[in-house]
Order: C-alpha cells, then sequence, then structure tokens
C-alpha cells in the first residue's frame, strides 16, 4: 500500500484513506518483515513475498531490501506479488514496473489486483493474478445465476466464479498488439 492516497490520505477509486503517514521505504521494511514473521509462525504454509513501491526504481529497492533485512533472495522464490498497483493494473506504469521485475531476475509475478485489462496489457508478464473483480457487481448487487434459488446469493459465488473464468479465459496471458516497430512481417494486413 505505497500509493500516495494511502500514505498521505485521499481518495482513489471511490475509496477514501486516512493516510498512513509512513513513508514508502516504511512500508517496504515492514512488509519485509511481516514476511519473516509470518513465516516463523508458519514454516510450512506457502506464505509469498510481496514487493511494493510507487515509481519504479522503488520496487526494484524493495527486492534489494529483501536480501538486506532478511537474506531472501527474490529470484529463488516459487512466485513473488506485486503490489501497490492495482489501481493502475492496465496503465504504462504497470509495464514497465513488472519489466523492470523481469530484468531483475523476478519472472515468477502475481499481480495483486490484476483485472481483465490489465491482464489483457500485461498478462505475459505475469505467472498468476488475483482480483475479487470477477465477483464485485454480483456481491453489490446481489445478483443471481440463471437458475439460483438460493436465498443467500453469496453462496453460488465459486459457481458464478467458474462461469466467468470459462467465458474470459481467452483474455488470460493474451500478447499485447505490437508497437509500429515490432510489427515487421506479422502486421495484420489492412481489410481492402
Amino acid at each position: 500500500m505505497c500509493e500516495p492516497s494511502v500514505i498521505s490520505g485521499g481518495i482513489a477509486n471511490r475509496q477514501r484513506f486516512a493516510g498512513t503517514g509512513l513513508s514508502v521505504a516504511e512500508h517496504q521494511r515492514r512488509t519485509v518483515l511481516n514476511l519473516v514473521q509470518l513465516r516463523e509462525l508458519g514454516p510450512d504454509l506457502p506464505i509469498i513475498p510481496t514487493v511494493q513501491g510507487f515509481q519504479r526504481d522503488e520496487y526494484l529497492r524493495c527486492v534489494d531490501l529483501y536480501w538486506a533485512l532478511a537474506r531472501i533472495d527474490l529470484t529463488a522464490e516459487p512466485i513473488v506479488a506485486v503490489g501497490s498497483i492495482c489501481r493502475r493494473q492496465s496503465t504504462n506504469d504497470a509495464g514497465d514496473i513488472l519489466t523492470a521485475l523481469h530484468h531483475a531476475g523476478l519472472t515468477r509475478l502475481d499481480g495483486f489486483g490484476f483485472k481483465l485489462e490489465g491482464l489483457r496489457d500485461h498478462g505475459h508478464l505475469l505467472s498468476s493474478a488475483d482480483s475479487l473483480a470477477w465477483s464485485f457487481q454480483a456481491r453489490i448487487e446481489q445478483l443471481r445465476l440463471d437458475g439460483c434459488g438460493s436465498p443467500r446469493p453469496l453462496q453460488q459465488l465459486p459457481r458464478l466464479r467458474r462461469q466467468v473464468v470459462r467465458t474470459r479465459r481467452g483474455h488470460l496471458h493474451r500478447q499485447p498488439p505490437p508497437t509500429p516497430n515490432q510489427q515487421g512481417d506479422h502486421a495484420p494486413k489492412p481489410s481492402t
């Protein structure tokens, strides 16, 4: 949670934040130490590290901080989550951050809060993604699937999720369209 609105207070995507008053560096330090403590409390649990920041270089400093504070080599981890990115997951900034992490050797990334737009644009840089977006409308509007007679529509969320995943599976890990300098012979031919 290193976004300016979280640190200083403000509104982002209709959410109001009081502000932590902490620096990005302090949020990162706490993130690393929390991972260490959680792994000590549950050594048999698959607790994954999370890198955070707001600017690209802050994410890279967070990678270094794992080594400096806890001797954790994130390039050896089975997966590393990328936090503080969900509100801009389909932007060029997000792509720059994920690309920089890849160049630093972190190639197995989980995108916190990545939705279809972010997966369309940057899914090729992620090994996995998680988001509650698939169920947001169902939870807010108490939607029911056809044939659902349950008085509690939230009981149908696993079924709704399966339906959404089946419908949207083609969107995952789709490569972004080529840029003009990458098109070469693979550029689509104009329709006549």
